[in-house]
């Protein structure tokens, strides 16, 4: 069968995508990219926030179009969507023929196989993690992957719908990991972005450790290599995995370390574990122990009953740490989450205010903050031609996660994709640099 795959979200969502899509190949489903020639249309969907629910929303009555005016004949949605709504969309979405949760996309062959004609939902509890004998049809550049090393959440953050999506906090072992690791290091990949709900929470359900499991990571041998770490949960983030950033070449200087607010008040109302003075304490720590860090945070502006006070407490706090890359998020009253029913509103062009002045902060910051690297030579890993103009090369450096952040553009040399080469900058902008490769 002509197969569509469609996937929406995050890079943890990709995962579970790149699962489907190797059973989907080994079941006998042949990958095309055009949806009105395609049979069969999968979408795998994202409802963190009302944005991304929109958005699936919308691919899924686009996709639905292609029954009546292409070849599709079973379109399924997977993933957050109908774990979320499973009691709802059978009725709202007709269109759809399969419904798949997140604990049971690994189904997704059988499901087709014995599909009847006729509607099927099949939303269960979440509990499936995939380990190292788990094919994945990875949709990356070669030279880049992700790896997902647990499931679930453990936090009760009052905002967020994700342990009702993703289940309880459920880590791989660390054999199942390296052996993971290890095969991607072999076919080729240089960079190895580790994530998870919260990856610095790994181990605590196994008895193990997120330190532990980075360090044997970082024993592998396979030649050069990045450990990329994101997702990191602020609350109890050890001293030894400073350290091992410190200290091992291949553990990139670079932590994404959402941490939603710094007000104490706020934080509370959020049921974030630690305060603001917690969190101002490790990042100070990660800046003085770990030489040219990046950091990467997101906020959350306008949540119920924030005071223009605390709102400029949040801009101090900015101004004092500097992020290198920042991201901020609008309050999104999501169902089944206590913070929707919290009564005190923002106002909505208020809220909106907040983020762009927040933004428009971090703009300048971000600029400062990549003007200290003209005249630096720095290694970067080498992704391909452009995506703005087939006259640069497109490539990183260690403090630029893929799809989140910036980029480093090279205008002059000669450099292949899939490789380190080391960079002279010589031009810096608001979130990108160039530079010309060093002979």
């Amino acid at each position: 069968m002509k197969l569509h795959f469609i996937s929406l979200g995050c890079p943890k969502n990709l995962v579970d995508s790149e699962i489907m899509l190797a059973a989907l190949v080994k079941g006998g489903h042949d990958l095309i990219d055009e949806p009105k020639e395609a049979e069969a249309i999968v979408v795998n969907t994202c409802a963190f926030v009302e944005d991304a629910k929109r958005e699936a929303i919308d691919t899924i009555l686009e996709m639905a179009e292609f029954k009546k005016k292409g070849s599709c004949k079973l379109l399924v949605v997977a993933g957050c969507l109908p774990q979320r709504y499973r009691g709802e969309l059978a009725e709202l979405l007709p269109e759809v023929d399969i419904f798949i949760g997140t604990g049971d996309f690994h189904k997704i062959v059988e499901l087709i196989k014995s599909w009847d004609g006729t509607q099927h939902v099949e939303v269960g509890r979440p509990g499936y993690i995939y380990d190292h004998r788990t094919e994945r049809l990875r949709t990356t550049a070669r030279h880049v992957a992700y790896l997902k090393i647990s499931e679930g959440c453990l936090h009760p953050c009052s905002f967020c719908i994700i342990p009702k999506l993703r289940g309880k906090f459920r880590s791989r072992p660390i054999e199942s990991i390296l052996s993971e690791a290890q095969r991607m290091l072999s076919d080729g990949v240089k960079e190895i972005n580790i994530i998870a709900q919260d990856t610095t929470a790994y181990g605590v359900d196994i008895g193990t450790d997120f330190a532990k499991l980075l360090r044997s990571l970082s024993d592998l041998k396979g030649g050069d290599k990045w450990l990329r770490i994101l997702y990191a949960y602020p609350h109890k983030f050890s001293d030894e995995v400073i350290e091992l950033m410190r200290d091992r070449n291949d553990i990139c200087s670079y932590i994404d370390l959402p941490v939603q607010h710094i007000n104490d008040r706020i934080l509370k109302m959020m049921k974030r574990k630690g305060d603001g003075s917690e969190i101002r304490g490790l990042l100070r720590k990660l800046r003085e122990r770990v030489p040219g860090v990046s950091i990467r945070t997101s906020l959350i502006v306008g949540f119920p009953g924030e005071t223009q006070k605390e709102f400029d407490e949040l801009l101090d706090f900015m101004g004092d740490i500097r992020f290198e890359h920042l991201g901020v998020f609008t309050f999104s009253p999501e169902d089944g989450t206590p913070a929707a029913k919290l009564k005190e509103k923002v106002h909505p062009k208020i809220v909106e205010e907040r983020m762009k002045e927040a933004m428009e902060l971090q703009r300048e910051i971000s600029l400062s903050n990549n003007q200290r690297y003209l005249g630096r030579r720095v290694d970067v890993l080498v992704e391909g031609p452009s995506e703005e103009t087939e006259m640069l090369v497109q490539a990183r450096h260690e403090g630029q996660a893929p799809e989140f952040d910036g980029v480093v553009y090279i205008n002059e040399g000669f450099a292949r994709s899939g490789s380190f080469v080391t960079v002279n900058i010589t031009e810096a902008h608001h979130y990108d640099l160039v530079g010309s490769v060093v002979d």
